[in-house]
């Protein structure tokens, strides 16, 4: 009987340890970036994280030339209910990963049609719908938390990516 309650509260104590560290805040928050274009809804979900005084183009956070999972935690997610045109890249209506490549004068922009993926850890190139480039600029300051922005008028706008002195970019267009 002794071992069964000590087995019963060990348990009890193991989920409330789990309970308490689910409802912990993320170290990056995440954010949902909503849009309407050409009467479509446009959604991008992505984690957040800070630059925290490190250079975040070196080592493991942001590597220049490696696949990026374009934020913290899960990989940042795209949702159109109708097509899209990211650059010169058709993007039918679905739900994609979003990856990219950070370079010091352009980024990749990777559309990668298997959604909901952890980081880049299982990413799959033959599973791309496609790349496209993305303009580099510099920003007027250094942006602590990496943030993306769509733009949006209508059926035109712009997708953009800045974190650390960095703005990546791209024309977005909905049909």
């Amino acid at each position: 009987m002794k071992n069964a309650i000590s087995i019963t509260l060990g348990l009890g104590l193991l989920a409330g340890a789990f309970a308490a560290q689910a409802q912990a805040p993320r170290a990056s928050p995440h954010e949902t970036v909503k849009v309407m274009m050409n009467g479509k809804p446009v959604q991008i979900d992505y984690g957040r994280p800070y630059a925290k005084g490190r250079d975040v183009w070196s080592g493991s956070i942001a590597p220049l030339g490696k696949v990026w999972r374009t934020g913290a935690d899960e990989a940042t997610t795209l949702v159109s209910t109708g097509d899209l045109m990211l650059g010169s890249l058709h993007v039918p209506a679905g739900t994609y990963t979003l990856f990219t490549i950070p370079g010091e004068t352009e980024w990749t922009l990777i559309v990668n049609k298997v959604a909901k993926q952890w980081g880049a850890v299982k990413y799959d190139e033959k599973m791309d719908l496609g790349r496209v480039k993305m303009k580099v600029a510099k920003t007027a300051a250094p942006v602590e938390q990496f943030t993306i922005v769509l733009d949006a008028n209508g059926a035109k706008g712009t997708l953009k990516m800045s974190w650390a002195g960095v703005e990546a970019s791209i024309p977005v267009m909905a049909h």
